[in-house]
């Protein structure tokens, strides 16, 4: 544990004595031998929910077809659930401890993982079990007569539906509360965003687990006895089956991600690498403003693909060691068009198709390629501009070294409110405080010795010093201004295989 920040092993070590505090109980229960003891549930459950989570997992339950994306922890809670309707709390807590321990992990530290899923799982257990007998749920599944209900056997529908409800948010509740402890403590995330989100996001997959738990629950106290109870698990891995398929097909979509990346990187060699770096830069300043898990994802997709549209641009505009002509200038400023229309029939990149479409904006209204102001660019777009900017000014380039963070920091700042979102820079800057910034030199010249002097294709412009990454365009020497935001364009090659350029702002855009 000694990766583990102090504050998250203290953290794990309470989830820890926690459970235990939820297990300890089982002592004072009935005896193995006892045929009024609830220890053959308990061996039954806790080893068909071990058989679940396992890594060597059965061929039946535990694989999808043809190898694709294992199941993941939590795809069989209803079983966890349904001990919790069937069983006291600490009965119920200690059938989730062994699925949890040998349960799949992709991430290391493997083994402090697993602890803390077995002991986070079982409080969350416990405390399902507890509501549930605090509405009287188990009488009410026909154990026992519930007065002024159904006879003792029969099931009481409707009202068995309240008492598994309150399990089920029991559940929920507990798990979104320790999984924000673990993002604030492990993650550093900040506390006003480590729980936002969680709660709602849950609520609606462990309602779907309450209800197959309720009813492997019912038929394992029906004639039919537990058996018929492992039949609710085959509609269970038909959900999980179709959820693999679902990753194969997002697995798919980053493997395009990644393809036009490389060829990006290939094409344009004094920004390999850059894309991801940006990509990266996006996600954490996303974290800091609180975006949810999807919208950090696409905005993430964003920042890898802002510069696509290069593959548009020819190559030997890209890589000319001389001053731009102000019609070559004008073919690089096409760049986001091109990216936008390269990446337009990609439907699951959302709002990233407008951030890789915008993001040479600039707040001022004088960037390109629609001339947009202030909070007509879309927000994804003023999230990858300062993402750009920042990794273009940190990145060693073969016509320039990198400038330390400090330095790209305050030049943000300076630029800020003009050229840049003042909102994203302060995001940027408190999750560079928070995590840090570690950059490759994404040139194969990278010398030794002083500075070499500026490249004259891609060095700075006076208003920013980061050069055109930083949403000015290449600027030669002696050369006139081009022309900048609405300026009409003359002799501009359309984009590889398309036969028209869409040359309208989006709505709300300016003309």
């Amino acid at each position: 544990m000694n990766a583990i920040p102090g504050a998250a092993r203290a953290y794990i070590c309470c989830a820890v004595l926690g459970a235990l505090a939820c297990v300890l109980p089982v002592s004072a229960l009935p005896g193995p031998l006892d045929p009024d003891g609830p220890w053959p549930a308990v061996l039954l459950l806790g080893t068909l929910y071990a058989l679940c989570e396992a890594p060597a997992r059965c061929r039946l339950l535990g694989r999808s077809v043809r190898g694709s994306v294992p199941v993941t922890a939590g795809s069989f809670f209803p079983v966890l659930l349904a001990a919790a309707f069937l069983l006291p709390p600490a009965a119920a807590a200690l059938v989730a401890v062994p699925g949890a321990l040998c349960g799949r992990v992709a991430q290391r530290p493997a083994g402090v993982r697993r602890v803390w899923r077995a002991a986070q799982l079982a409080i969350a257990t416990w405390a399902a079990a507890r509501a549930h007998r605090l509405l009287d749920g188990p009488a009410a599944l026909g154990g026992t007569a519930h007065p002024g209900h159904a006879a003792p056997g029969i099931p009481d529908f409707p009202y068995a539906l309240l008492p598994a409800g309150a399990g089920a948010l029991a559940f929920c509740l507990v798990l979104s509360a320790l999984d924000g402890g673990v993002f604030v403590t492990a993650e550093r995330q900040p506390v006003r965003t480590a729980w936002r989100g969680l709660l709602g996001r849950s609520l609606a997959p462990y309602g779907a687990h309450a209800l197959a738990g309720l009813m492997m629950a019912v038929l394992w106290r029906s004639p039919y006895g537990p058996l018929s109870a492992l039949f609710v698990l085959l509609p269970m891995y038909i959900s999980c089956w179709v959820f693999a398929q679902y990753h194969r097909e997002r697995a798919a979509h980053q493997a395009t991600i990644r393809a036009l990346v490389q060829a990006v990187d290939l094409k344009d060699r004094y920004t390999r690498g850059h894309s991801e770096r940006v990509g990266r830069a996006s996600a954490m300043i996303a974290r800091e403003l609180g975006m949810d898990g999807e919208r950090l994802e696409v905005l993430r997709f964003a920042g890898i693909l802002h510069d696509v549209g290069k593959l548009g641009v020819p190559t030997r505009v890209l890589r000319k060691d001389g001053p731009l002509t102000p019609q070559e200038r004008r073919v690089i400023e096409l760049h986001p068009e091109y990216g936008h229309e390269i990446v337009r029939g990609i439907g699951f990149l959302g709002e990233a198709r407008l951030a890789i479409l915008h993001h040479h904006e600039r707040l001022d209204g004088s960037g390109y390629p629609y001339g947009l102001a202030g909070t007509e660019i879309p927000e994804f777009a003023r999230v990858v501009a300062v993402a750009d900017a920042f990794d273009a000014m940190t990145s060693t380039r073969s016509y320039r070294r990198a400038r330390p963070v400090a330095t790209a920091v305050a030049e943000l700042r300076r630029c800020a409110g003009t050229q840049f979102d003042p909102r994203m820079v302060r995001a940027l800057v408190r999750a560079l405080d928070r995590y840090g910034w570690q950059t490759a030199v994404t040139s194969d010249e990278t010398g030794s010795g002083p500075e070499p002097p500026p490249h004259p294709q891609l060095e700075a412009t006076p208003t920013v010093a980061a050069g055109a990454l930083l949403g000015a365009p290449r600027k030669a020497s002696g050369a006139p201004a081009a022309p900048r935001g609405n300026a009409p364009r003359k002799n501009v090659p359309p984009p590889p295989g398309s036969d028209t350029l869409r040359r309208t702002p989006p709505p709300g855009g300016r003309p």
